[in-house]
């Protein structure tokens, strides 16, 4: 019996169904398990609610046969934001024409949108306890669909705006729902693997949206690329409803409406302060915007702590295995932004290239970014977090300091090696470092840790281009005090400030790898007490 049993994989359900339908044959029909197996105060109780298997395995995913499928929604939800993010920059000077606004005016279009996705990120974790993740999902579509269409037919800026900021409030949705449900819709051996084809997809967006919105401009208009946006959203829309399920479970906290505001108040007044930085400096507004987005996060962090239900579990920070991947991910990420802000502008203002050029010049890099990134998340299965970190580091720091040594006459090839290095070595940290981060958790953790992440690199990305940018300006300042008069010479020196400070980002991530801690084991099921002999008799 016991043989068969093992050979057959029953689980104990299955074992109890048939030991009550033998006992029934035989006539007992009348089963009091009570009495036939007395239970003491030191034995397992099973009752009917923990028969069903999941009951056995904490934070047991569910399988699915096909997880890349229910994840497609998903996946072109947030290359959609990632592709919108990265792609406004190159319409500004179109729209300061059409609209008559200043610079300053025009760059709301990417200050409001990260605005949007500060303000939402934190809440996406306690919004995914209350809402079914795949209603949530549509939702944020349909906000994102109905802002690109506002944005294509936009008859003034402040219209315009606002569907910008609808957009930034989707992506704020999709991009940590994305995170969390790869943990509950992939087994934990192949998380890595996932997160990879995650990196890909955001990672692959800042190459092509430039390219993309360049060629758009040029063929038909500006709100040719919204167009295209409305379309991308259509597609993800079906994907979702067809495919996309709901694995994350509805705990149904109560609602803490203090945290809410606090969150939204200091996270919107701490990442409009960091993006005004580089228009306005350190202007008596912005100053006020730092300080109130600060004082009021420090309050929001010390409730979500303390009270009962917390809109976002910041107990994940405690947890070192977490913490540390987390801030080498905003790191990385910053390093990365602080180095794309720099590059196309290099190219153009400092080497002389048209914007089509530039654009042309950066994308075999972003194929390769592409490849890489897909390959770190299922080398991180094989191998850990600490050796690809270690490689990515090396990469990236070799690749700045080629960066750096880029003047007004240099060879293109020159810089196809930098950005070629460094679209290697980033990845690498990335996908490593955010798989270990979230192989960390528990799965009741996982949305919550997801959206800390989140937060932490759209705030840290929003800083390290305001340091980015203010290193511009003083190296241009320096190379004109000490009497130069080239204009791109002094574009060259400014941007190498910034690589600098890309590069010791990269050494700071390096630094933290020594304190990651694999965990190479494979899961095992949380044993249960059942007295086995009582059972079959």
């Amino acid at each position: 019996m016991k043989s068969h049993t093992a050979s057959r994989g029953l689980n104990l359900r299955e074992i109890g169904m048939r030991a009550y339908a033998w006992r029934a044959a035989r006539g007992g029909n009348n089963i009091d398990m009570k009495k036939r197996i007395p239970l003491s105060a030191n034995q397992t109780t099973i009752r009917k609610s923990q028969l069903a298997d999941s009951a056995f395995v904490p934070d047991a995913p569910k399988h699915f046969d096909h997880p890349h499928k229910v994840m497609l929604g998903l996946y072109i939800s947030v290359f959609l934001g990632m592709l919108s993010e990265t792609s406004m920059n190159i319409t500004l000077p179109d729209l300061m024409a059409d609209f008559g606004i200043s610079s300053g005016t025009a760059q709301w279009m990417v200050v409001g949108y990260m605005l949007a996705i500060g303000v939402v990120l934190p809440c996406v974790g306690f919004m995914l306890k209350w809402i079914k993740a795949k209603t949530l999902v549509l939702f944020a579509l349909v906000c994102f669909l109905a802002g690109a269409i506002i944005c294509t037919i936009a008859p003034t800026f402040p219209i315009l705006l606002a569907g910008r900021i609808m957009q930034g409030v989707s992506t704020g949705i999709a991009l940590p729902t994305m995170y969390a449900a790869i943990m509950r819709v992939f087994p934990p051996h192949k998380i890595g693997a996932a997160n990879g084809v995650a990196g890909l997809v955001i990672m692959f967006a800042p190459v092509i949206g430039p390219t993309i919105a360049g060629a758009l401009i040029g063929a038909f208009s500006w709100r040719a690329i919204f167009a295209l946006f409305a379309i991308v959203a259509i597609a993800a829309i079906v994907c979702t409803a067809l495919f996309f399920v709901t694995p994350i479970e509805r705990t149904r906290p109560n609602v803490d409406v203090i945290s809410i505001l606090a969150s939204a108040i200091g996270f919107g007044c701490l990442v409009a302060g960091v993006s005004l930085i580089s228009d306005m400096g350190f202007s008596a507004a912005v100053i006020a915007l730092l300080v109130i987005g600060v004082v009021v996060l420090a309050f929001y962090a010390r409730r979500q702590l303390t009270i009962a239900d917390p809109l976002l579990d910041l107990r994940a920070l405690g947890i070192a295995a977490f913490r540390t991947p987390a801030i080498m991910i905003s790191c990385s990420f910053s390093c990365t932004l602080a180095f794309m802000y720099l590059v196309p502008q290099e190219l153009q203002r400092g080497l002389g290239l048209s914007s089509t050029v530039a654009g042309l010049l950066m994308l075999p890099g972003g194929v390769i970014n592409a490849l890489c990134t897909l390959a770190a998340g299922r080398m991180f299965d094989r191998y850990g977090a600490k050796r690809l970190v270690w490689t990515g580091s090396v990469l990236t720091i070799v690749g700045g300091a080629l960066f750096f040594a880029i003047g007004v006459s240099t060879p293109i090839i020159l810089f196809l090696a930098a950005h070629i290095l460094v679209m290697i070595g980033i990845p690498f940290i990335q996908q490593s470092a955010q798989s270990a981060a979230l192989k960390s958790l528990p799965g009741h953790m996982a949305a919550d840790g997801s959206t800390i992440m989140n937060t932490m690199q759209q705030v840290c990305g929003a800083i390290a281009t305001a340091v980015a940018t203010c290193l511009l300006g003083v190296g241009q300042a320096g190379y004109t005090a000490a009497g130069g008069s080239n204009p791109a010479q002094g574009f060259v020196d400014g941007s190498r400030y910034g690589y600098m400070f890309g590069m010791v980002l990269v050494v700071l991530v390096f630094a933290l790898s020594f304190l990651l801690k694999e965990h190479k084991e494979t899961p095992k099921l949380a044993p249960v007490h059942v007295d086995s002999k009582e059972l079959a008799s």
